[in-house]
C-alpha cells in the first residue's frame, strides 16, 4: 500500500505499542516517507502530553465554557509553528544529543520540550476569546506568557527583570567565538526576543556557512573579521599605548589585536560594542586577561573576582569568588563580598552576606579560617 502512494507519503501509524506498519518496514519500502508513531523510540512521537494539558491550561485560564474546534486547531497550529523553531540545547541533551531540526524526522516538538506550554496555552486561550466561549478576557499576552513561564521554574522569574531592562534598550554584545554553533543559536534568540544586538567575530565565510547549516535566520547579523575591520589600526595603536610600558612592541600589538578575545575587548573600550561574552571554547585566564588589560577594572576595587549564580528550589544564591582568587587577604575578601552584593542587587535580590570557612565559630585556629 505504501509503495502505491504519491511522493513524500505521510503515515501516522498510531497504534501502541505495535503500529499498523512498523517504522522499519515503512522506511524500507519508501525512503521519502514522513512517518509518525506513538512510540518514543522512533522519530515524530505523537504524544497526548503535547496537547491536552496545554489545551486545558489555556481553556481554564480564560474560563472557557467549552473546548471547541477553533481551540483544538489553534493548539495544532502552535505545535506546527514551534516545530520550525530552533531547538534549545536542553531539549537536544534530553534526547541523547541527537540534532533536531524541522524535516521528515522532526515534524512535531518533543513531548518534554518546556516551550510547548508557552506556545500552546496562549494560542488556545486566544482562540477561546475570539470564538466567544471565554468568560475572561486577556489583554496583556506578554504578562500571561510570563505567568506561564513562572510555573516552569524560578530561574525564569529571576531573569525576567533583566530581560525587561535589556529589551528597553538592546545593547551591542560582541561574541569573540562567533563561529561556534551555540553562539549562533544564542544570537538568534537574542535577536528574536529583542534582548540584544549581537556582533560576531570570525571568518564571514565560516559564519555564513554555519548559519546555513543550522538553518538560522541571521542574514543581517553583524560579522567582524579583525584584520578587515576599518578601525583595526586604531585598535593596534590603543593597545600599544596601554601595554608599551609592559614590554609590548607595536609589532606584537598588531599580532595580539588579531586575536578574537583581545579584539572584542577593544571593541568595548573603543565604543564599538557595549559588552562582551566569551569563554565557551577558551580557558578562563585566556578569557579574562584581555578584559583586564583593555577594559580594566572598576576603579573602586583592587582585585577582579568571579561569581556564579545558583538558582535552586530554596532560592537564589550568589557564590564568590569561585574562579579567580586562590588565597585572598581579609581586605580582598571584603571587596569580593561587596562586589557580589552589588551584583545581587542588580538582579533585584536583597543580599544577606555570609563569609564561609572550614571553621565553625573559631573551632579551628588556622590562618585560613582566622582571616575570614
Amino acid at each position: 500500500m505504501l509503495k502505491t502512494m504519491a511522493d513524500n507519503p505521510i503515515v501516522f501509524a498510531m497504534a501502541n505499542p505495535d503500529p499498523e506498519i512498523t517504522y522499519e518496514d515503512a522506511i524500507e519500502a519508501r525512503d521519502d516517507v514522513i512517518m509518525a508513531t506513538g512510540r518514543s523510540d522512533y522519530p515524530n512521537q505523537v504524544n497526548n502530553v503535547l496537547g491536552f494539558p496545554f489545551i486545558f491550561r489555556g481553556a481554564l485560564d480564560v474560563r472557557a465554557r467549552a473546548i471547541n474546534e477553533e481551540m483544538k486547531l489553534a493548539a495544532a497550529r502552535a505545535l506546527a509553528q514551534l516545530a520550525k523553531q530552533d531547538v534549545p540545547d536542553s531539549v537536544i541533551r534530553a534526547y541523547g544529543g541527537e540534532k533536531l531540526e524541522f524535516g521528515r524526522n522532526y515534524i512535531i516538538p518533543k513531548p518534554f520540550d518546556p516551550r510547548v506550554l508557552t506556545w500552546v496555552a496562549p494560542a488556545v486561550a486566544k482562540a477561546a476569546i475570539e470564538s466567544g466561549v471565554a468568560r475572561i478576557q486577556i489583554t496583556d499576552w506578554e504578562e500571561y506568557k510570563h505567568q506561564l513561564e513562572v510555573r516552569l521554574g524560578i530561574s525564569r522569574e529571576i531573569m525576567r527583570p533583566i530581560f525587561a531592562i535589556a529589551k528597553k534598550n538592546p545593547k551591542r554584545i560582541v561574541f569573540p567565538e562567533g563561529e561556534e554553533a551555540k553562539i549562533l543559536k544564542a544570537s538568534q534568540i537574542l535577536i528574536d526576543e529583542g534582548i540584544a544586538k549581537p556582533i560576531l567575530i570570525g571568518s564571514e565565510n565560516i559564519i555564513r556557512q554555519r548559519i546555513e547549516e543550522n538553518k538560522l535566520s541571521l542574514k543581517d547579523v553583524k560579522i567582524v573579521e579583525p584584520l578587515k575591520y576599518p578601525r583595526f589600526d586604531e585598535y593596534v595603536e590603543e593597545y600599544y599605548r596601554l601595554r608599551q610600558r609592559k614590554g609590548v612592541t607595536l609589532k606584537e600589538a598588531r599580532k595580539i589585536m588579531a586575536l578574537p578575545n583581545y579584539f572584542g575587548a577593544m571593541m568595548v573600550r573603543m565604543g564599538d560594542a557595549d559588552g562582551l561574552i566569551s569563554g565557551l571554547t577558551s580557558h578562563y585566564p585566556d578569557t579574562i586577561r584581555p578584559a583586564l588589560q583593555i577594559i580594566r577594572m572598576d576603579e573602586r576595587f583592587t582585585r577582579v573576582s568571579g561569581l556564579y549564580i545558583m538558582i535552586t528550589k530554596k532560592g537564589t544564591f550568589f557564590f564568590a569568588d569561585t574562579t579567580v582568587n586562590i588565597d585572598p587577604t581579609p581586605e580582598e575578601l571584603a571587596e569580593i563580598a561587596i562586589a557580589a552584593a552589588e551584583t545581587a542587587r542588580r538582579f533585584n535580590v536583597e543580599p544577606v552576606v555570609a563569609l564561609l570557612s572550614f571553621s565553625n565559630f573559631g573551632s579551628t585556629e588556622n590562618p585560613y579560617s582566622l582571616k575570614v
